[in-house]
């Protein structure tokens, strides 16, 4: 028989077919505006989470040796051992966990979102709910939505600091975990070790978990560092999950390398999902991390900082922005005087060929802009000039 005509094939009904969990998600208002960004002539992008520096030599000639030496195959699903060794090195000389233990356990995730994903897979059921800060990086409240659970969002208005005073309140029966993620994306806040120790006092005495997003640990610039580290929970507690990872670090974001640490039990819950979907991190680029722990970022933070300094001196006097202490990005207010909400605000930069993020992409306000000051600081310095003049 031939094939049938265009008319006698049946149509699938796409519109049943389609999931609610797939419907209630929106695509990303980041991915928006890099779309928008594309049709411009010569834009001045602040709106990138991407760092702009090359991936060390070390790291990249550990990976194509992986290749060359064939080292292309599935790994363990927890990742490879030399790897898992050089995270516990590095875990003992910066937080002091020593493992694996049966307390303590270890797993390399298809990066940090990979880790954050499946931390919660593990421990939320559907109605279950965990607190989240908002501004929020944008896949917290997504990842709830797709497991059928809640996002709790933590207001941190004006100075964007996820306090125990603040969590406490909205603490419930249902309430599994808290979520921090310090330094922030967006507003590039970090909290104080007294800080994070409340935090974790909290959690215990609640029987919550406290969920560490540490993506940008090692961009935490001097004014935000205690004892010459970023504060972090996991120096006062190991029953914390702490997720941290390569991508933002070493300027490798798609590699799609992190790692998550914790207690065991919740470890060998996430190996379980990580087998039924990931199946493993990328093994070469997995052998390509390993001399990562021993590369010297000071150069780069010191620009960073350098950079974040820019952004603050531009803007003083025409609008409000929390003080960076991490991360590259500045949180920055639309002046009320305008009467904008920030998302008219943002039209108007990308007219004037700026990219930045309008803040309801990160908040249930619409109040500021996340501004990405990961850029060359010729681009950055055009940049803030034209914010400056749109604010004045």
């Amino acid at each position: 028989m031939g094939s049938s005509s265009a008319q006698d094939r049946s149509t699938l009904p796409i519109d049943r077919l389609i999931a609610s969990r797939s419907r209630s998600i929106d695509a990303s208002g980041i991915r928006k505006v890099f779309d928008l960004g594309a049709k411009l002539k010569d834009p001045i992008n602040l709106s990138i989470g991407q760092p702009d520096f090359a991936v060390p030599e070390v790291m990249r000639e550990a990976a194509a040796h992986a290749i060359r030496e064939n080292r292309s195959g599935y790994s363990v699903t927890q990742g490879i051992p030399d790897l898992h060794q050089a995270i516990w090195r590095h875990l003992e000389r910066d937080v002091g966990w020593k493992g694996p233990t049966s307390d303590l356990g270890c797993i390399v995730t298809s990066g940090t979102s990979g880790g954050l994903l499946l931390g919660l897979m593990a421990v939320l059921d559907p109605g279950d709910e965990f607190i989240a800060p908002d501004p929020y990086f944008v896949m917290y409240p997504q990842m709830a939505r797709m497991m059928g659970a809640r996002c709790v969002t933590c207001d941190t208005y004006p100075d964007f600091r996820m306090t125990a005073e603040r969590v406490e309140p909205l603490i419930t029966p249902r309430t599994k975990a808290v979520l921090v993620n310090s330094p922030s994306n967006p507003c590039g806040t970090v909290l104080t070790g007294a800080e994070m120790a409340d935090l974790v006092d909290l959690c215990r005495r609640k029987g919550v978990l406290l969920v560490s997003d540490e993506i940008y640990d090692e961009f935490c610039f001097a004014d935000g560092r205690e004892e010459g580290r970023c504060p972090s929970p996991a120096r006062m507690s190991e029953e914390c999950l702490l997720i941290r990872g390569f991508g933002k670090t070493y300027g490798c974001t798609g590699w799609r390398l992190g790692y998550a640490a914790g207690p065991m039990p919740i470890i060998q819950e996430i190996a379980k999902f990580q087998q039924y979907t990931f199946v493993c991190a990328p093994t070469p680029l997995q052998w390509g991390v390993i001399p990562a722990f021993d590369v010297d970022l000071s150069p780069v933070v010191a620009e960073y900082t350098r950079r974040r300094d820019m952004v603050v001196q531009a803007l003083e006097g025409v609008t409000t922005v929390a003080r960076p202490c991490g991360a590259f990005y500045a949180f920055v207010e639309v002046p009320r005087r305008l009467g904008l909400t920030a998302t008219q605000f943002v039209e108007r930069a990308i007219a004037e060929r700026v990219l930045v993020i309008p803040g309801n992409v990160f908040s249930t306000r619409d109040t500021h802009f996340r501004l990405s000051f990961a850029t060359l600081p010729a681009k950055l310095e055009e940049g803030l000039s034209i914010l400056r003049r749109l604010m004045q």
